[in-house]
């Protein structure tokens, strides 16, 4: 039996004990899924019109029997539990990977019905969030890009760590987001590395049997171009046995760095209180294009290498940077796209409100040997730089950019901005106020996949300065 097919039959029988046990009265729905919502879910809808956001892994044009398990006013939601007929976007994955873990939820569709599910999510951010009609969506949207492979492609990996009596368990997390699943490998990870998954694995159940390891979850990079690789772990501050740590992981990753990074405070609002070098260089580096970048384990950086230079590129192209031309860079990071810009561009101010990604940012400045940069540690909006710049680059986190940075860059006289975005719902929405307040106005929104397998998409939106004309 497939592991897709094991994975729903077990749900199936699990519905089935709870309704002889009379704890819920199971009603069960034959379904036509449509579409794919911006998550894991599916969509599908009653004979009366009723939206029903389907869990368990269906993929459009599935017919399935469906168990309810929420029937509110507005919407319902159900669990797969068959699939009566199988749609012809339906790819049965040979990797167990996809059923039994959370991190590959549309791993079950075919790449080419994930890109356009994708495109068709933006879309719909666009006209739902945005309230951009569907002429105006369709003159600024553009065919999404897929700058890799659909497997393989990530630079960076988390699992969790949990003792379990006598048993230490590491792997990734059940869709259920408790449950941790043990892998061997990870075929979302670079191929090259992806068996260092079960190296970390066994290394850490060989120390546990002898060691108190206060782990909260590790923290794997790779590069197949420097050759790098990091192993870091979080932990609590406190007693940790790192000579030992360091020496099994060394042995059996062969790891170019390993680090501890040490957190604390409740568990929703961890903070870092420090990073301790274990092993090796105490940091991880990557090549993006022509910029060797290097990254400490806390910082963020795209875990998608060739999809990070495909948005370079692309931010670049956009605002046809000149050498006279002073640029701003918002939500730097470790200078994904500062470096770059700082080479063609006379001038770049670069804000970054973290920390380890400044302090990331600076050297990797200085080891570029590129001085015409103002790196400036703090929020967007509380140290927005006191220059007229003629280009910028906003790349905010998932929660988009918050007003006052909105009514700050309405404010500057550049002639274009590029908005580098993680989330369709959030970029509709900033790209609105943008119109609203009558200063820029959105000219292309490129959908990037830099993530495979899973419903996250980027997208890189250009906006060009309103003339009084216009």
């Amino acid at each position: 039996m497939d592991t897709f097919a094991h994975f729903h039959n077990s749900a199936a029988s699990d519905a089935s004990t709870c309704a002889r046990n009379g704890a819920a009265h199971a009603i069960e729905l034959e379904l036509v899924i449509e579409r794919m919502s911006y998550g894991a879910d599916a969509i599908a809808h009653t004979a009366d019109g009723k939206t029903v956001f389907v869990s368990g892994g269906a993929v459009p044009g599935d017919i399935v029997r469906a168990r309810l398990t929420d029937d509110g006013e507005r919407f319902s939601r159900a669990v797969l539990m068959e699939v009566l007929e199988p749609s012809p976007k339906r790819v049965t994955s040979p990797l167990p990977f996809v059923a039994l873990t959370g991190a590959a939820p549309w791993g079950n569709m075919t790449y080419e019905s994930q890109l356009r599910e994708k495109k068709a999510g933006v879309v719909s951010a666009f006209e739902r969030i945005g309230h951009f009609s569907p002429k105006e969506t369709s003159e600024l949207m553009r065919d999404i890009v897929a700058p890799g492979e659909p497997w393989g492609y990530r630079n960076k990996i988390e699992l969790a760590f949990k003792r379990v009596g006598r048993k230490t368990l590491v792997g990734m997390y059940a869709p259920n987001g408790q449950d941790i699943v043990r892998i061997k490998d990870c075929p979302l990870l670079d191929k090259a590395h992806e068996k260092i998954v079960g190296a970390v694995s066994g290394a850490l159940s060989y120390l546990s049997g002898s060691h108190e390891l206060d782990i909260e979850r590790i923290g794997i990079r790779a590069s197949r171009r420097t050759k790098d690789v990091e192993v870091a772990l979080w932990t609590a501050p406190g007693g940790f046995p790192r000579s030992q740590v360091a020496r099994v992981l060394k042995d059996a990753t062969g790891a170019t760095s390993i680090v501890r990074v040490m957190t604390k405070g409740p568990s929703k609002a961890r903070r870092i209180a420090g990073v301790e070098r274990l092993s090796g260089a105490g940091s991880w580096s990557e090549l993006i294009g022509d910029e060797r970048m290097r990254v400490s384990a806390p910082s963020f950086f795209q875990v998608n290498t060739k999809g990070a230079e495909k948005l370079v590129k692309l931010v670049l192209f956009a605002l046809d940077v000149r050498d006279s031309d002073e640029a701003m860079d918002l939500y730097c990071g470790a200078g994904t796209f500062t470096l770059p810009l700082a080479r063609r561009a006379g001038f770049v101010s670069a804000v970054e409100s973290y920390g380890p990604a400044v302090r990331d940012l600076r050297r990797n400045l200085e080891d570029a040997d590129l001085s015409n940069v103002d790196a400036i540690g703090g929020d967007a909006g509380r140290s927005f730089p006191d220059t007229d710049a003629d280009i910028i680059v906003v790349d905010p986190p998932r929660a988009g950019l918050a007003p006052d940075v909105v009514k700050q860059l309405s404010e500057q006289s550049a002639r274009a901005i590029a908005y580098v975005s993680c989330d369709p719902a959030t970029l509709a929405r900033d790209l609105r106020r943008f119109v609203d307040a009558g200063t820029f106005k959105p000219v292309s929104v490129i959908p990037v996949d830099l993530f495979p397998q899973t419903f996250h998409v980027e997208s890189v939106c250009l906006m060009s300065r309103v003339k009084k004309t216009d």
